[in-house]
């Protein structure tokens, strides 16, 4: 997982369990974690022969100390002990170099969360991060991008992506294309075409549609909600991007507000159902599938 939020322990360590509490569901579960955010790029230079090397705090000078540095730790979802583990991530952007890191690391699927950061306002680790995360969709590995983590897949195959005047909070229906009302990860989670609705905070927005990718959905106030890559062939990869948060759990959003890690505007504009469990469940059997 390419771990964006660390800063935020409900948005981030939370929102992160949120996304493998289906998997757990499923399977044992390892989750490697990587903040190219926070790591120097020298630390990048350790990673040798042994692909998986844990990261350290002296890694890490641009930590934010908002939330205490831990380089492993251990959370029960679902019945099982999943490990968290952070690891050094390779800080060029090679992207043939990246694919055989990824390889080496014998990965089930791949994960960008969301951040406080932006794509519109570029900043210099991004781009090794969009190698990896361009390496990971083109290879076959079930990969998710969600809000930042789209943005980022999107930019990185091609699309624009443009700033707004404000941030858009709330709960939006999706407007599912032709593709995308019989698409695997959106809808299999639903019958008989029911609404499928997603939670969105955002103020960047992808505004084109990369070549090699399929748009899926488009929403009132966006109109690249979500995508689907595509090979060089043309046929579908298990790789999305959704502009939405599926991992906002009402829990995690409560807290979250009883924190004062959001505004009472954004908490109130969160009210309502969506259908980010499903989704993330819908994502779960698809690793699996892939996996087995």
């Amino acid at each position: 997982m390419i771990d964006l939020l660390v800063e935020r322990a409900e948005f981030g360590h939370g929102g992160n369990q949120e996304v493998i509490r289906p998997m757990a569901a499923l399977s044992d579960v390892e989750v490697l974690l990587i903040t190219p955010q926070m790591q120097s790029f020298e630390a990048g230079s350790k990673i040798q022969s042994n692909a998986d090397v844990q990261l350290e705090e002296i890694d890490v000078p641009n930590w934010d100390n908002e939330y205490d540095f831990w380089g492993q730790t251990e959370v029960e979802l679902e019945g099982r002990k999943i490990n968290f583990k952070r690891i050094i991530m390779p800080m060029h952007e090679n992207e043939n170099k990246m694919n055989d890191w990824l390889k080496q690391l014998d990965l089930d699927a791949v994960v960008c969360s969301g951040s406080r950061r932006n794509v519109s306002i570029w900043e210099k680790w991004m781009g090794p991060t969009e190698t990896m995360f361009r390496a990971a969709a083109k290879s076959g590995t079930p990969t998710l991008g969600i809000c930042f983590g789209h943005q980022l897949l999107c930019h990185s195959l091609g699309a624009n992506i443009e700033r707004a005047d404000k941030l858009s909070s709330g709960i939006w229906s999706l407007e599912l294309t032709e593709k995308g009302k019989s698409d695997t990860l959106l809808t299999t989670h639903k019958q008989n075409n029911e609404e499928i609705s997603g939670l969105f905070s955002h103020q960047d927005h992808v505004v084109s549609i990369p070549d090699n990718c399929t748009l899926l959905s488009r929403t009132s106030h966006n109109l690249v909600t979500a995508v689907r890559v595509n090979n060089e062939s043309g046929d579908p990869m298990p790789a999305w991007g959704i502009q939405f948060h599926p991992e906002a759990a009402r829990k995690r959003i409560e807290r979250a507000y009883g924190w004062g890690h959001i505004s009472e505007e954004e908490y109130n504009s969160f009210r309502g159902e969506h259908d980010g469990a499903g989704i993330l469940t819908s994502f779960a059997k698809i690793v699996m599938e892939e996996s087995s």
